[in-house]
């Protein structure tokens, strides 16, 4: 494998994903910032696809923050049970959604601080929020994300704490919500976590690391 500097790297890579995926639609569907909220918290642990078939049946039962807090933690548990840890998960939405309404006046907080401190949202789900619901420059990392900067030489893999600053330090920060996106996108068609081929991928084949191939 030839070698090149890491801004040689970061710029062919930002290439190939650019060319694959010039449009980034947001995976999971919603209609405002609160159902963004709610899917992405549902989507811990959970694929995409199963969120958004659960999420049209919860918020047909509702839709905003009052309503949600007129169904009980079991009546939630119930609807959204398919997409795993259904107890946490039902409890912090129905906590989570009073929090809303007693401190934000029903709405979803548009900074980093008072969206970590809601029952369930992490630091990664928060960054999704701010960067799909406000376009604020962030760069969510999950263990897809980390996974694929280990194996292309982006970041030593440690946690996700570091991998995030590491990606933030070599991509440009008008591109970090895109190029989250593609990297998802990349993820799921050409270097999925099991029966992996580096030879066969697109990226890892050019630019992995040579421990791939051992």
């Amino acid at each position: 494998m030839k070698r090149i500097s890491k801004e040689e790297k970061i710029l062919a890579i930002s290439k190939i994903l650019e060319e694959l995926y010039p449009e980034t639609p947001i995976p999971l569907d919603h209609y405002d910032d609160y159902s963004l909220l709610i899917a992405v918290l549902l989507s811990a642990q959970c694929t995409d696809k199963k969120v958004n078939q659960i999420t049209p049946l919860l918020f047909q039962e509702a839709s905003t923050p009052g309503e949600m807090i007129n169904l009980s933690i079991d009546d939630i548990k119930s609807i959204i049970r398919p997409c795993g840890l259904s107890p946490q998960k039902a409890k912090a939405i129905y906590n989570l959604s009073h929090i809303l309404l007693e401190k934000h006046k029903g709405a979803v907080p548009d900074n980093f601080l008072d969206l970590e401190a809601l029952p369930g949202v992490g630091h990664k789900t928060a960054s999704v929020v701010m960067s799909q619901a406000f376009g604020v420059s962030a760069f969510p990392v999950d263990t897809h994300i980390h996974r694929l900067a280990y194996r292309w030489g982006l970041s030593n893999g440690k946690n996700v704490t570091q991998t995030e600053k590491d990606l933030k330090r070599l991509f440009p920060k008008n591109r970090w919500n895109k190029i989250h996106l593609q990297m998802i996108f990349f993820g799921r068609e050409y270097c999925s976590a099991k029966a992996h081929n580096p030879k066969l991928c697109p990226i890892c084949s050019k630019y992995g690391r040579k421990s791939l191939y051992k």
